[in-house]
């Protein structure tokens, strides 16, 4: 065949993209369609990236946010070169295949994050961009650009509706993030049909609000019109661009192009075929020729281009070897060398100060040392830094005139907070946390199941953790949110009782390879007591932290957590000076502690002890699994009050006295189901 020209590129993303979703009988041709000619100009012109090595450090970062048009990315990493074959291409949201439905971070080479739930991939493509902006002010020198690339970003009408947009984008004007690119897919349609009755938004000028450049009106199916488009925005450094593009969805679909018939559904074979014709596109299903193969073809390209970069980054480290060895230990996620011996230090300076104070100050006390050996550390809050005692001794603000800053000020953002975060720790190189109340978890729980769904390394500090918030009331009191968030896999949660278990749990989450959810107290919290022996066992999610029966078989076991250790701990000595011995377990991570093997959980909980006791001021459903049939939970189902927290907790039960006397119930449950049984027997 000739030369082949834009459009033979574009039409290979567009016949792959309907044959495979004709194949599967499932997915979302339209957008594909639609937008190929902007991934055509875009991949082939502008993106700088090396198909044989995906994680090359300074390639240009592609974020697919409208991910339901999944088949635009694999067809565009299978033409470039990535290791992506057409039997993958086939198996398009197959059972295990690489091509999911939606995009999928780790399961497809290339892909730079999961999305689906629409505006998070926004989200996440502006952490990216943070933290490109980030990591240039921190490493760069005069003549060395060893951070140096955009982050690009498409995006459809869904993720402009959603509310998350709108938090992202107003921080990303604020922050003049001008290495943000961002193309919308303008094509007036979406599942439930034109979109005119339900957006009427003017997004060129509510994106100008936010103090982004705009260029509006792109036709998305003029190539040159869209090159100029891309030369404009690259050439404005202090501020994101919005390229609005628009587009038909399912173009070159002579009876359904323009319509939702092509949105979430295969076009069916009879279309299909039409749309070969009026393409005049040859060939049989996944099959690309040659030519246009070679046209594609970027892993040549892509080599010049990381070579280039690696001698630069070479006579970087001639010229400055400690800061390119912290580079290269920060991109691979690795600790100092001296992680233990800090960390250990820490825990044992808390432990012999034996303060009494809240663990969320307890957390700030943790970052002062962590903050300060890990650079990587980048925080900030949603509005609420005093209170989550996010902030450390020495922090610089991160601001589009101090870059360099590790602590952003998200402001009311909960949700827009996580997704960049999230962006953040996919970039590498980065350990992001934030801020707010526990509450409010819910406004970002979709990015926190996104950060689980792709295990990144991300902190997510959550404080007034209870009811002892106290005056604030319901609104702003956690019940539910404990127990909901550790039946999230792969997502740690840990509640630390006082400020060594608070520094056990800062080493665990940075440690972890996924995501962590720190529950901190608003209200001062008493230190507890503990061998060096007790000490070590903390990192296992559970251990006994007082034993009254010592060598006998224990009355009971009492298993609390965070502000509700406690609550045992006094119950316990009530009880022993009534010569009932209990044995007082802090569990300050379930999910952990599960981890840990049969023989250690045995020892800490016998299977031969029934009496047992959860305490904790969260709903009650999750802890069955620990005090068994028989056991008893002193528990919150029920939201909370405005009052003094004293006297909230005294109005929903969550008292010593409470605890004392369902412990004496239990025993006594325990007691008599054993004699029947005896008798039974007999």
């Amino acid at each position: 065949m000739p030369q082949p020209t834009r459009r033979d590129r574009a039409d290979a993303i567009r016949f792959l993209s309907i044959d495979a979703v004709q194949k599967a009988n499932s997915g979302h041709p339209g957008m594909p369609m639609g937008m190929a000619d902007i991934a055509e100009v875009l991949w082939h012109d502008f993106l700088r990236h090396n198909p044989n090595n995906p994680e090359w450090v300074n390639r240009d970062r592609f974020v697919l946010s409208n991910g339901h048009g999944a088949m635009l990315l694999y067809s565009l990493l299978h033409l470039t070169g990535y290791d992506l074959s057409m039997d993958d291409i086939r198996q398009f949201r197959q059972l295990h295949s690489r091509t999911p439905g939606h995009p999928e971070y780790g399961d497809t080479p290339g892909v730079e994050t999961t999305t689906g739930p629409l505006g998070q991939g926004l989200g996440n493509a502006v952490g990216m961009a943070i933290a490109e902006r980030h990591m240039a002010a921190q490493f760069n020198r005069p003549d060395f650009p060893v951070v140096d690339h955009f982050t690009y970003c498409f995006v459809g009408d869904g993720c402009l509706m959603e509310g998350i947009s709108h938090e992202v984008c107003s921080l990303a004007g604020t922050l003049g993030l001008g290495k943000l690119i961002v193309f919308y897919d303008d094509n007036g349609i979406s599942i439930d049909g034109d979109v005119s009755g339900w957006f009427g938004d003017n997004t060129p000028l509510r994106f100008k609000a936010y103090g982004w450049h705009v260029i509006e009106a792109v036709n998305g199916h003029d190539s040159e019109a869209l090159r100029d488009a891309i030369l404009s925005a690259q050439a404005v450094s202090d501020k994101p661009t919005l390229i609005c593009c628009k587009t038909t969805i399912g173009w070159g679909s002579p009876n359904l192009a323009g319509t939702a018939g092509t949105h979430g559904a295969a076009l069916g074979e009879k279309e299909v075929a039409a749309v070969r014709t009026h393409l005049n596109w040859p060939h049989e299903p996944f099959v690309i020729p040659e030519e246009i193969y070679a046209s594609w073809d970027m892993r040549k390209s892509g080599e010049v281009l990381e070579g280039e970069w690696v001698k630069l980054f070479g006579r970087y480290q001639d010229r400055y070897p400690d800061l390119a060895q912290e580079f290269l230990r920060r991109i691979r996620s690795s600790l100092p060398r001296d992680w233990k011996e800090q960390s250990d230090a820490l825990l044992n300076a808390l432990n012999e100060k034996k303060q009494t104070v809240a663990t969320r100050k307890a957390s700030q006390l943790c970052l002062d040392h962590f903050a300060n050996l890990l650079p990587e550390m980048m925080g900030g809050s949603a509005d609420l830094t005093e209170s989550n005692c996010t902030n450390w001794q020495g922090m610089k603000l991160f601001t589009a005139d101090t870059p360099e800053g590790s602590y952003i000020h998200y402001g009311v953002r909960e949700f827009g907070m996580s997704a960049i975060m999230n962006g953040l720790a996919l970039y590498k190189g980065i350990l992001p946390f934030g801020g707010t109340f526990l509450t409010f978890s819910d406004y970002a729980r979709n990015a926190i199941r996104l950060a689980a769904i792709m295990r990144q390394r991300v902190v997510f500090v959550y404080t007034h953790d209870s009811i002892g918030l106290g005056e604030d009331g319901p609104t702003h009191q956690p019940v539910e949110h404990i127990p909901s968030l550790r039946l999230m896999p792969n997502l740690s949660a840990w509640r630390p009782c006082d400020t060594v278990e608070t520094a056990a749990a800062w080493r665990a989450a940075i440690e972890y390879q996924g995501p962590t959810c720190l529950l901190l107290s608003r209200q001062a919290l008493p230190f507890q007591e503990r061998t060096a022996e007790q000490l070590s066992l903390i990192s296992r999610g559970g251990y006994i932290l007082m034993d009254h029966a010592q060598d006998r078989h224990p009355d009971a076991i009492l298993i609390a957590t965070g502000s509700e250790v406690a609550l045992a701990m006094e119950a316990a000595r009530q009880l022993y000076d009534e010569e009932i011995y209990v044995r007082v377990i802090s569990m300050p991570s379930t999910d952990v502690f599960l981890a840990q093997d049969e023989d250690y959980r045995s020892q800490v909980l016998p299977d031969t002890i029934l009496a047992r006791v959860a305490v904790e001021a969260a709903a009650t459903g999750g802890w069955y699994r620990f005090v068994g049939p028989q056991g008893k939970i002193v528990g919150l189902d029920r939201f909370g009050a405005s009052a003094p927290a004293k006297d909230v907790f005294r109005d929903c039960g969550i008292t010593v006295d409470r605890v004392v006397a369902m412990t004496k119930e239990v025993i006594y449950s325990v007691a008599n189901a054993a004699h029947r049984l005896k008798e039974k027997c007999a």
